[in-house]
C-alpha cells in the first residue's frame, strides 16, 4: 500500500523567498509539488500587499501546481505568548480569518485551506473556519475536511516555526519520514523558509523527501480536493 507525501514551506517573505525558490527547484526535479503557507502579515512590519515580487513568485508556483494555504493573519501572539489561533474564541477567529481572506483575494492568492501558525488552532478557530468559507484545516496531528467530515490522522514532522532544527532532530525527521512511508502512511513534512537558508536543515528535508518517495510515498499537497502530481 502506497502512502502520500506533503511538503510545506512557511515564513515566505522578501528576505526568504529565494531560499524557498531554490528548494522548490530541487523538488521540481523530483516531481514534488509544494504547499506554500502564506500569511498576509509577518513580524518586522512585513506586508504581503507591499511585496510584489513574492506575490508574483507565489502565483507562478500555484499556477505550476503548488498549493497556497492561509497561515494566519499577522501571526501575533494573542494570549500568554501562544500562537495566533491557539486560544481564540470563535468570533475573534472569524474576524481574523475574514481579514486575511480579503488580503489573499486582493493579491490573487485566495485559498480555501487553512493551517494555523505552529499548526495549532483552538476549538473556536476550527468552528469559525467554515463560517469564513474554508473547506479544510491542516492541523498538527491531522487534516480535517469540513465538507465530508473526514479526518486524516498524520502528525507534522517539521523544522523551524516551533519545531527544533538541531542535527539530532533533523536525523530523527528523516528516519520518521521513511518509517511512515514504508507503513503506507501520510508523510507531512514542514520547514520554514528561514531554515531553508541553512545547509543542514535544507539537506535533511531533501533527504526526508527522497527517502519517503523511495519508500513508496506519492506526492500531494494541501488542497481541496488534494491532487496527486506525477513525477517528471
Amino acid at each position: 500500500m502506497s502512502g502520500a507525501l506533503i511538503v510545506s514551506v512557511s515564513g515566505i517573505n522578501n528576505d526568504t523567498c529565494e531560499h524557498a525558490a531554490e528548494f522548490a527547484r530541487e523538488l521540481d526535479r523530483r516531481g514534488v509539488a509544494l504547499s506554500l503557507l502564506v500569511a498576509p502579515r509577518l513580524k518586522d512590519k512585513y506586508r504581503l500587499t507591499q511585496d510584489e515580487s513574492t506575490q508574483d513568485w507565489l502565483r507562478n508556483r500555484r499556477d505550476g501546481g503548488d498549493a497556497i494555504v492561509l497561515h494566519g493573519y499577522d501571526q501575533a501572539a494573542t494570549k500568554h505568548r501562544r500562537a495566533e489561533f491557539a486560544a481564540l474564541p470563535r468570533h475573534e477567529a472569524r474576524l481574523r480569518l475574514m481579514a486575511a481572506d480579503r488580503v489573499m483575494e486582493q493579491t490573487g492568492l485566495r485559498t480555501r485551506v487553512f493551517a494555523a501558525p505552529r499548526w495549532i488552532a483552538s476549538p473556536g478557530a476550527v468552528a469559525a473556519l467554515p463560517d469564513a468559507g474554508f473547506r479544510m484545516i491542516a492541523g498538527i496531528s491531522g487534516i480535517h475536511d469540513f465538507e465530508t467530515g473526514s479526518v486524516t490522522r498524520a502528525r507534522v514532522l517539521g523544522i523551524g516555526e516551533g519545531f527544533k532544527a538541531e542535527p539530532w532532530w533533523c536525523r530523527a525527521l528523516v528516519i520518521g519520514a521513511g518509517r511512515t512511508a514504508r507503513r503506507g502512511g501520510l508523510v507531512r513534512l514542514a520547514i520554514s523558509a528561514k531554515q531553508l537558508g541553512r545547509t543542514g536543515p535544507r539537506q535533511a528535508m531533501l533527504d526526508a523527501v527522497d527517502l519517503a518517495m523511495y519508500s513508496g510515498a506519492v506526492p500531494s499537497v494541501y488542497e481541496h480536493p488534494r491532487p496527486v502530481r506525477k513525477a517528471a
